[in-house]
């Protein structure tokens, strides 16, 4: 049995596309669900999120419109975005994070298009999982988010969803598919191409100063 850490933020909505692909995975695979939160690896590399860019804004969620499309999961968006998906991270972890309550989690953003700041609805959403405000706050739970961000980033993870197995990061729903050919053995893995990939070296680099 292969185990697989499967890093994620409800704040992603490519998290939660591939959250709905996961059971689509080997039977045999072994998924541990891991919430972290986003924003922490973007500053610890150093990064932007796609929604912090223009015109990558709103490509970001027109494509995910599409992937939801293609791939036939219901999609809702949520009155804005970006928003503090906090509540919804230590939620889960309180909560203990199985498949059933990361994927009501995900629903409650990206298919009902619904946020934590919406009083009545997150009532709602508290009072269905059985869980109080008391259970966020807890020290414990919030070293455990802290916790998945520093094991996330010992893992070389540095955005969301990120499936680790066998020490492979796999990053983003477009690697589904390539993370299926490992799980699978796909002999592409010990490809001359892979290992051209793997070795490529850095070249000119860019001046993030802006100047000449």
């Amino acid at each position: 049995m292969k185990t697989l850490h499967w890093y994620f933020d409800f704040i992603s909505p490519f998290s939660y596309l591939q959250g709905e692909l996961l059971p689509t995975l080997p039977a045999d695979v072994d998924i541990h669900y891991k919430p972290i939160l986003f924003a922490g690896l973007l500053n610890h590399w150093g990064n932007v999120g796609p929604a912090e860019i223009g015109p990558k804004r709103r490509w970001t969620y027109e494509h995910c419109a599409w992937l939801a499309h293609r791939h036939n999961i219901p999609m809702t968006m949520p009155a804005h975005h970006p928003f503090n998906p906090l509540p919804l991270l230590r939620l889960c972890i309180a909560l203990g994070p199985s498949r059933d309550v990361v994927q009501r989690l995900f629903r409650y953003v990206w298919c009902d298009g619904h946020l934590p700041t919406e009083e009545q609805h997150w009532s709602a959403l508290m009072q269905e999982v059985g869980a109080t405000s008391d259970m966020l706050d807890t020290p414990e739970v919030k070293q455990q988010l802290r916790a998945n961000g520093d094991a996330a980033i010992a893992d070389s993870v540095f955005g969301v969803p990120t499936a680790v197995v066998d020490g492979r990061c796999f990053w983003g729903l477009d690697s589904t598919d390539m993370l299926r050919a490992w799980l699978a053995g796909d002999p592409f893995f010990q490809s001359p191409l892979l290992q051209q990939a793997q070795n490529m070296q850095p070249g000119l680099q860019r001046n993030r100063s802006g100047g000449a």
